[in-house]
Order: structure tokens, then sequence, then C-alpha cells
């Protein structure tokens, strides 16, 4: 996988201002794929930056790239935390919560849209989307925004300059490790 796949999907999250991006990337080889993986896992750790497959189908892979200080910021959210008790989750530490999603996403024929939850999106907002998709919506972006559409908005704009940004640094020459911040939720 390119690193301007990674900073067109995951801009955002690389410079610590969003939880965590998906992207998917095609396959043909499993070995592959885990060997990149584990690459770019070396690369980012110590930036504070994960990055796991949460599921493999068809030769794609659903690739989450995450910053575990900040899932566990957000998973401590009370709200957070009675969606995902709703859902079937165990109350337990992020990774452990991460692991039910992939479960989540491997057993169900519906998309687990407490996954909002995993990417730093409201709690708030997730509850409505869950509730009610297309009824009370404000704003769309990253995510549909059902309160605070302003608010909404603010971020969509920080995360669309972010990766406008990035890209042109790394058209200059910037790494993608390079362009990878330390963040004071880096340890998690």
């Amino acid at each position: 996988m390119s690193d301007k796949l990674i900073i067109d999907n995951c801009s955002p999250t690389l410079a610590g201002i969003k939880t965590g991006n998906l992207f998917s990337v095609k396959y043909t080889d499993e070995t592959d794929i885990n060997r990149e993986l584990s690459e770019l896992n070396r690369k980012l750790r110590k930036k504070g930056l994960r990055v796991i497959p949460l599921k493999k189908t068809d030769g794609y892979a659903l690739i989450y790239l995450y910053r575990p200080g900040h899932l566990k910021r957000d998973l401590t959210d009370p709200l957070a935390k009675k969606i995902l008790k709703n859902r079937g989750y165990d109350t337990g530490n992020p990774e452990s919560l991460i692991v039910q999603l992939v479960k989540h996403l491997r057993e169900e024929n519906m998309f687990p849209h407490e996954i909002g939850l995993f990417l730093g999106y409201p709690p708030s907002d997730v509850e409505c989307f869950m509730k009610h998709p297309c009824k009370g919506v404000k704003c769309c972006g990253c995510w549909k925004a059902y309160s605070e559409p302003e608010k909404a908005r603010t971020v969509f704009g920080k995360y669309k300059k972010c990766t406008e940004v990035y890209r042109e640094m790394y058209k200059k020459g910037k790494s993608l490790a390079q362009l990878a911040v330390i963040t004071g939720l880096s340890a998690g």
C-alpha cells in the first residue's frame, strides 16, 4: 500500500486531530499485506499510531489507522459506553473493544455503525445515526451531524485542510513518518 493512499485517507489521524480513519486496500497475497502492515506499524508506533486490518474479503482489506490514546479518551465518554453496551460489547480496554468490533464486522450482515465511535465521531451523532439515519440531519461531511452543525462544519473543514496540507508536504518530499506527529495522548 502506498504512502499516498494513507495520506489521502488518514491525514487528520496522522496529524493528531482525529482518533482514527478507515481505508480499503486491494491485495493479492495475504502474506504481503501482513508484512506491509507490520512495517507500517514499525514506522508509526513511535508516533503513537497503530494500523490493523479490521476485515479481509475478496482480495480487499479494510484497514484501521488510529491513535490508541485518543481512542481510550473517546471511549470513556458515558454515551459511547452506553452505545457499545447496547450493541453487545463488554466494557474493557480499547484493544478488547477493537477485537469485539472486528467480530461484529465479520459476523453481522449489516455494517456496525458504532464504528463511528472508533473514528472519533461525536457519540450523540453516532447514536442518532443508529436510531434514525435520515431523520434530523443538520449537515454532512465525514459523518452525519445531528447536533452542533457549526461545530461539525468546522471540524470537517479542519480535516479537509489538513489533508490538503499533508498532500502538499508529501509532494515536496516529506515521508509518512515525518508527517505523523506525536501528541500528548500518544501513549495509550
